[in-house]
C-alpha cells in the first residue's frame, strides 16, 4: 500500500455486508471521499465480498423492507426514475476515480471463493485483515458498512 495522502486524506470502509442498500452506501461514500480529493480503500469482507462474484453486484436483497423481493423492485424502479447509477456504474465510477478494493483473503478461503470467481479489473489486493488495519490505521475515516 503506497504512502501518498496523510491521515486526513483517507477514509477506509469495511464492506461486510451484502445487502443491496448497503453496497450502494458504500460506492456513494466512497466515491464522495474520492470527489473530495481523498484516497478511498473499501474492504470486502463475508456477504459484502460475495457481490465482488462475476454477476453478483446486483443479487443482494434490501435490509429492511425487503417483502419477498417486492421492496427491492420498488426501490431499483425508483432509482432507475430518479437516473441513480447501477451498482456496477457506482463501482467502475469508484475505481476510474482511483479508488482501492481489496478482498478480504480469509473470506474467499472459507467461502471457497477463488480470484477468477470475482469481476475482474475491480480489485487491487487479496490480503488479510492486517492490510485492512494498516489502511484504517492511517486514515481519517473508517466505516462499517
Amino acid at each position: 500500500m503506497e504512502e501518498q495522502h496523510n491521515q486526513a486524506d483517507r477514509a477506509t470502509i469495511i464492506l461486510h455486508s451484502g445487502d443491496m442498500d448497503k453496497v450502494y452506501s458504500a460506492l456513494i461514500i466512497g466515491n464522495g471521499a474520492l470527489a473530495m480529493g481523498m484516497e478511498v480503500y473499501i474492504y470486502f469482507t463475508f456477504w459484502g465480498l460475495q457481490r465482488l462474484r462475476k454477476g453478483g453486484l446486483d443479487k443482494g436483497p434490501l435490509s429492511k423492507m425487503h417483502m419477498l423481493g417486492l421492496g427491492k423492485w420498488m426501490i431499483e424502479r425508483r432509482m432507475k426514475q430518479a437516473n441513480v447509477r447501477s451498482l456496477r456504474g457506482m463501482l467502475e465510477d469508484f475505481k476510474e476515480l482511483g479508488g482501492h478494493i481489496m478482498a478480504c483473503d480469509m473470506t474467499m478461503q472459507i467461502m471457497g471463493i477463488q480470484p477468477e470467481d470475482l469481476e475482474q479489473g475491480f480489485i487491487d489486493d487479496y490480503c488479510a485483515v492486517g492490510t485492512y488495519v494498516q489502511a484504517a490505521r492511517d486514515s481519517k475515516v473508517t466505516l462499517f458498512i
